[in-house]
């Protein structure tokens, strides 16, 4: 009888603790019975295992995402960094290379993100930017991004200048750059290349968006952390009244060290944005919150497979990617098209 106690008491207090552990919910959720401003979410990513190729996770509120295709590839045709942005007709594009050392960036579009079509390639001719002559025939994860005021598209990636060495492997890091293109179809491109970043740092994964106002570049810091250098391999962000820049003010790091490939969602109620970022190499994904991009920010726990610390999950080894909004007639689309790998306890429909 007293161990059946103890086991009673003990079993009690692990009860109580378990139920103290449970977080507080991220906000930017919509109440029961509100209409989301943003009904659905696409993450189209690579995988551990398969790096370099589209798969795909979807997301009803921007904090659970679930894996398409029983976690098989969209495509066998595309290659690269996976990232989207639609155009003005509704079109969908993503970009991508074969590798870092291929000279051509490769563009395919969709109108329903279902099936892609090659829709053109592009070689910029690297040694033509001005006041970067010295850059090196790489091509990092290229990415585009559709201004709506200008009705154009930028394309931008990054690429370095010096190699690296047995000594000093991180100078090629250090030496990546952000470049930019820009074009009204995705078929012909303005010439050369320019930089779209004037500070002397290393800089990779960068993308732009619109919004309070502003134009904002989210950016990875590509330097590596030191005592002199502290803010190295973070995710940071800078702002603009203009498009192609000057960004400027860039911000103390979002991120803790050794993160990249952050997307950046509104969240359902429209009020909240959330940006992930990537613990290299595909250790997990982390997410900071802030009601302005502006900041503060603050990180929230998650991805952690712990069920009281959980606040936002990902499927297990998903690496680098993007994240859009999506309606909800697309999302079903997507499921009806692809099949969901969800739990049966949860509903497809989370509201």
């Amino acid at each position: 009888m007293k161990i059946s106690r103890r086991l009673l008491v003990a079993a009690s207090l692990f009860a109580a603790a378990t139920a103290f552990a449970q977080q507080p919910d991220p906000p930017g959720q919509v109440r029961p019975g509100e209409k989301p401003v943003n009904e659905a979410y696409l993450f189209a990513h690579m995988t551990h295992a398969d790096y370099g190729r589209l798969y795909y996770s979807v997301s009803l509120d921007g904090l659970h995402w679930y894996r398409l295709n029983d976690g098989k590839r969209i495509t066998d045709d595309y290659r690269g960094h996976p990232d989207i942005a639609r155009g003005p007709d509704g079109t969908y594009y993503i970009a991508g290379n074969q590798s870092d050392a291929s000279p051509v960036i490769n563009i395919w579009s969709s109108r329903d993100l279902i099936e892609w079509k090659r829709y053109s390639d592009y070689t910029p001719d690297l040694k033509s930017t001005p006041g970067y002559s010295q850059a090196l025939q790489r091509i990092g994860a290229p990415k585009i991004y559709f201004d709506e005021p200008s009705k154009q598209f930028v394309m931008t990636w990054h690429t370095p200048h010096l190699e690296g060495t047995p000594a000093d492997a991180e100078r090629y890091w250090a030496s990546q750059r952000t470049l930019y293109v820009t074009s009204k179809d995705l078929k012909k491109f303005s010439a050369p290349p320019k930089r779209l970043l004037e500070w002397e740092m290393g800089t990779i994964d960068v993308f732009l968006r619109r919004a309070e106002g502003k134009y904002w570049a989210i950016v990875k810091d590509e330097t590596y952390p030191t005592l002199d250098w502290v803010t190295g391999k973070t995710i940071r962000i800078a702002s603009s009244d203009s498009l192609l820049g000057p960004y400027k003010d860039l911000s103390a790091p979002i991120s803790p060290n050794f993160r990249e490939a952050p997307m950046l969602i509104p969240s359902p109620n429209g009020e909240v944005w959330y940006l992930y970022y990537e613990q290299y190499p595909g250790v997990s994904y982390g997410l900071s919150v802030a009601d302005k991009l502006s900041g503060p920010w603050y990180q929230i726990s998650g991805y952690t497979f712990h069920s009281t610390w959980d606040k936002y999950s990902l499927p297990p080894k998903v690496r680098h990617g993007a994240m859009i909004t999506i309606s909800r007639k697309q999302y079903d689309a997507l499921v009806e098209k692809f099949g969901i790998d969800k739990p049966a306890k949860d509903s497809v429909s989370t509201r």
